[in-house]
């Protein structure tokens, strides 16, 4: 079954919320000063990462987020921004 743009978006926008989580997740571990707290933020941050892995592999292996190919990727922001700017202003 083909994925919809709608399908592609919502991965992109997983990814790319997951990617925030792992940064800000990172960011609490460094501000903490309660070993506990410290500890189920490392856990919490190792749960992030293998998301990530998780959505970014999905999304490379269907080629919807070609990393390795900056081209292609440039291609694909172009070609999302042009159907963004189709969708008529209501």
């Amino acid at each position: 079954m083909p994925l919809t743009d709608a399908d592609i978006f919502a991965a992109g926008s997983l990814l790319g919320s997951v990617k925030s989580g792992v940064r800000n997740t990172s960011i609490a571990i460094t501000e903490t000063s309660s070993p506990h707290i410290r500890n189920v933020l490392i856990k919490q941050l190792s749960q992030e990462i293998h998301a990530h892995a998780r959505i970014f592999n999905y999304m490379l292996a269907r080629g919807l987020y070609p990393s390795y190919h900056l081209d292609q990727m440039i291609q694909n922001d172009l070609n999302n921004a042009q159907k963004v700017l189709s969708i008529p202003v209501q």
